[in-house]
């Protein structure tokens, strides 16, 4: 969906995998983005190619100090944050602090300037649901003190922080409900599945299953995750959300990996390991509503967004590359 009128943009997490994306398509569209991170879990180089473009602006910053309220900005995308678990279970504090005070100083810049304000929230907020699909008001099953609490329980309290700025304060806010996103940029240690399966076997190293690799996910190739981002930012101000944007498709784990074997010519096998704590048996979003109110709906198959990822990773990273099937 195309933007019209060029307008400031703060991409807040711009350095990191999904942020990085969002930044080159914002650009690309004819905005001005000022990307802010301190580069706790994003790699540099994932914005190496914007230093030179017009438009572009890098600022270090940590996201759990003030924004500097004359950052006169006309959208804010709020998306810092460490998102794989390994990583966020590694730094539970840093993790709740980046999420709830990313999300106060965003809303307060916002509020400062009326700029629309955009929450990347989780899936994660589901927890371990047992209602399948997940539709928007399907309050979740999880715990506040289980293992992955610091980062979805804090998910959670920034949506309500969202919703409580914009009916005391009038703030224009939108709720994006991010599910599992892939694509080129994730880091080698990101931990999470695609990642891991494609690094694996290029290097012709086991596949390692969470248990008997049955549980199912649905994944999103990221340049439909940042066009689910950019029409929920442009919609109707009505449109607050929660909105869920993901691949309405689900799959199980043991399926991924067998695709990505294939796709990669591997001649890795598969094995099974312990299931981490926590670890939800099922995921997918409804998208009724994201179809109805934004028109979206995911376009690149699983099919597709593994080849590309693939073809990234042999490019960019130094694994062994194998003659893939066609």
């Amino acid at each position: 969906m195309p933007s019209h009128g060029k307008k400031q943009c703060l991409v807040a997490g711009g350095g990191g995998f999904l942020g990085s994306h969002l930044c080159d398509r914002l650009l690309a569209e004819g905005h001005e983005v000022l990307c802010l991170d301190n580069f706790f879990s994003a790699d540099e180089q994932n914005i190496q190619h914007l230093r030179s473009t017009p438009g572009f602006t890098l600022l270090r910053h940590d996201i759990t100090m003030p924004l500097n309220e004359e950052l006169a900005v006309d959208e804010i995308y709020l998306l810092a944050c460490p998102a794989s678990p390994i990583h966020y279970q590694q730094v539970p504090v840093e993790t709740i602090r980046a999420i709830l005070l990313g999300a106060a100083n965003a809303l307060q810049l916002a509020t400062r300037h009326q700029s629309r304000v955009l929450l990347a929230s989780s899936s994660e907020v589901y927890g371990d649901p047992t209602v399948h699909p997940q539709p928007e008001d399907y309050h979740g099953r999880l715990s506040p003190v289980g293992p992955r609490a610091c980062y979805n329980e804090a998910k959670r309290g920034a949506e309500a922080m969202f919703v409580s700025y914009h009916r005391q304060h009038g703030v224009p806010i939108k709720i994006a409900r991010v599910f599992n996103t892939y694509g080129p940029r994730m880091r080698c240690n990101d931990g999470r599945v695609v990642s891991n399966f494609i690094l694996n076997a290029l290097r012709s190293e086991p596949l390692v299953l969470h248990g008997s690799g049955e549980q199912t996910r649905s994944f999103c190739y990221v340049d439909d995750m940042v066009d689910g981002l950019l029409r929920l930012m442009a919609s109707p101000p009505s449109l607050t959300g929660p909105v869920n944007l993901g691949m309405p498709e689900e799959r199980t784990i043991r399926d991924l990996a067998e695709q990505v074997l294939r796709l990669t010519g591997s001649s890795s096998t598969m094995v099974e390991g312990p299931r981490p704590a926590g670890d939800p048996q099922r995921r997918c979003p409804d998208i009724s509503l994201a179809r109805r109110t934004l028109g979206w709906s995911p376009t690149i198959s699983s099919e597709e967004g593994l080849r590309r990822t693939i073809r990234h990773y042999e490019k960019h990273h130094q694994v062994r590359s194998l003659k893939r099937v066609r």
